[in-house]
């Protein structure tokens, strides 16, 4: 019989902060797939890879940095966490928390929340709270909260989430053979740029991969406070995942950008939702919005000629579609799809759909 993937910090134990006093808290997060794409190859004359993080326990990446910051908060003798989120921490921090047994209080922005994120904090018993103000409104809250009271803060300026989420670069690397030539990812707290950095370093100083792929991050264009280099206060984008006006790991983001000759670009809402039908149209991954700027951004540094003919490049998408479905619903003039309607008739679908009998 196969061995069951174990979650990444049983399968990486040996390159985590983790020990025999730390109790592990896993849903069986990461071991997720890296799907060729050869669509988003032909259209850039790269060798293009996805790293679909939606395959996660609660469909994004973000359990693999809360089954390391959970575990440690138990480690600490936490009886209760903290977060802030735009919707897919939340979920995450709800579901591990119920898992570990402890209590989880999250913070959203008010109706700036996608609802199957929502729902998926409440299915998972999080004590939730909508702020009458942004994300970053919400983290200065839960900063305050875990500085002032008895709770445990488990957002990305918690060192351990970092250290979970460096484990989608081993992946990659053990995949690949190794690193990329250029690993494209969203920006919002930009917590995912810094993490995929450090486990490339890691993968080079432990010898597994020969090289640093060129990081490359992507902003929302009315949300680029990292692109524009000051704090955008009222940050707007449908890409609710990475609407954050200020980045909580900017500062090691800036540092991993020049470790990597690396890049911040902003992309508009437009040519987001473009990518996101070329992606689930074209290479059957289905996304939230504010994955697909990964693929807008590779096609438009294509178009700029800054994807070297046959590069490698690897894309991580982070959220799955069903977690913001209703763009999906949405033609590119902004209508809504229309299902087309038929008689229980054999002859009449076959017509529908062009057929002849044989």
């Amino acid at each position: 019989m196969a061995k069951q993937w174990q979650g990444v910090l049983r399968e990486y134990a040996d390159r985590l902060n983790i020990s025999d006093a730390t109790p592990i808290v896993t849903l069986g997060e990461g071991g997720t797939p890296l799907i060729p794409a050869p669509a988003l190859s032909a259209r850039t004359g790269a060798r293009v890879f996805v790293k679909f993080e939606g395959m996660n326990p609660t469909g994004s990446f973000k359990d693999r940095g809360m089954t390391m910051a959970i575990s440690k908060a138990l480690e600490h003798g936490a009886k209760a966490v903290i977060c802030a989120s735009t919707g897919n921490t939340s979920a995450s921090a709800a579901a591990y928390a119920t898992h570990a047994g402890i209590t989880a209080a999250v913070l959203v922005p008010e109706g700036k929340i996608a609802m199957g994120k929502l729902s998926q904090a409440i299915a998972h018993n999080a004590q939730l709270l909508q702020v009458r103000g942004n994300f970053d409104d919400c983290l200065d809250i839960a900063r305050d909260l875990a500085a002032n009271y008895p709770v445990h803060l488990v957002n990305s300026v918690n060192p351990d989430r970092i250290e979970g989420q460096k484990t989608a670069a081993f992946e990659v690397v053990e995949v690949l053979g190794d690193a990329p030539d250029i690993h494209i990812v969203p920006v919002g707290n930009a917590g995912n740029y810094t993490a995929y950095s450090r486990g490339y370093r890691e993968e080079a100083d432990r010898g597994a991969t020969n090289r640093l792929p060129r990081m490359f991050g992507f902003q929302a264009a009315g949300s680029a406070p990292i692109v524009l280099g000051h704090i955008v206060k009222d940050p707007d984008t449908i890409a609710s995942a990475i609407r954050i006006g200020n980045p909580a790991s900017w500062e090691l983001a800036l540092a991993a950008r020049e470790e990597t000759d690396g890049y911040f670009g902003a992309i508009d809402d437009a040519k987001i939702l473009e990518a996101h039908r070329i992606l689930s149209a074209e290479v059957g991954v289905f996304v939230e919005p504010a994955s697909a700027i990964s693929v807008a951004g590779l096609l438009e540094r294509a178009e700029a000629g800054q994807i070297p003919a046959g590069a490698t490049v690897v894309l991580t998408v982070t959220g799955h579609g069903l977690k913001d479905p209703s763009w999906a619903l949405r033609t590119a003039d902004g209508s809504d799809v229309q299902p087309t309607i038929v008689a229980a008739d054999t002859t009449e679908v076959a017509s529908v759909l062009g057929l002849t009998g044989a």
